[in-house]
């Protein structure tokens, strides 16, 4: 279409299009045929594409909608292109599944693998910066679950789907740790019960023994960043 046909009081044009009117009863074809191919891509891809996707999975579901964007609303291009294309998407991915089942190490690399992000009460920085996730992010994820005092968490995991998991210790001893509710909160932070004698890493959760604020750096971070320890 030249530049000098395009007007903005043009409705039609902007409403309708440039395609004739026997192209709408097309284009119910194209959305039915597209909808049961994805449909039968997606039970030939398995059950997990129904529930919380990995990277590879999600690209392969991204790829396929990509495919079928084009076939559904031009009318110049074929359906058959997205046929082969979505073959290819499921033939990869069930390739791709196999193999991970198969072998460890493939399947790490691939489909990722997960991360302990909490261990003991305290955080893991290293994982957290390889999986590039914010302390708010898993804090956050932690309150949701009724957690406010890191020292009640044995393990936290990101799963390699990015679900994560958490695990708390069973007993109801009281564990001084850290508190994760936000610091803006001050009313609420008050109400915790500390630990007489600890004091927590704001960085990383680490605790200790001391009668007054500590003022070196954190053994097992390095920052120097200490709060009172709570026990709730």
């Amino acid at each position: 279409m030249k530049p000098e046909e395009i007007h903005l009081s043009d409705w039609v044009r902007i409403l309708v299009g440039e395609v004739p009117a026997s192209f709408y009863l097309e284009a119910v074809i194209r959305v039915v045929f597209i909808y049961l191919l994805l449909l039968l891509s997606m039970r030939m891809m398995g059950n997990r594409m129904g529930k919380t996707l990995t990277r590879n999975e999600m690209v392969a579901m991204v790829s396929l909608a990509a495919a079928n964007g084009v076939a559904l609303m031009a009318p110049d291009r074929g359906l058959l292109p997205v046929v082969v294309v979505a073959a290819i998407i499921v033939g990869y991915q069930q390739l791709v599944a196999r193999l991970a089942f198969r072998n460890k190490r493939f399947e790490s690399l691939v489909l990722d693998d997960l991360s302990v992000l909490v261990e003991d009460g305290r955080l893991r920085l290293d994982k957290m910066e390889k999986s590039v996730l914010c302390r708010s992010q898993l804090l956050g994820k932690l309150r949701k679950e009724g957690i406010a005092n890191l020292g009640k968490v044995r393990r936290a995991y990101q799963e390699a789907n990015g679900n994560f998991s958490i695990i708390t210790f069973d007993d109801e001893t009281p564990r001084p740790g850290l508190s994760i509710l936000p610091t803006i909160d001050t009313a609420f932070r008050d109400e915790q019960e500390k630990a007489p004698g600890q004091f927590a890493c704001g960085s990383c959760g680490h605790t200790m023994h001391s009668q007054q604020l500590p003022q070196h750096q954190c053994t097992r971070c390095g920052e120097q960043e200490w709060q009172p320890a709570v026990l709730k």
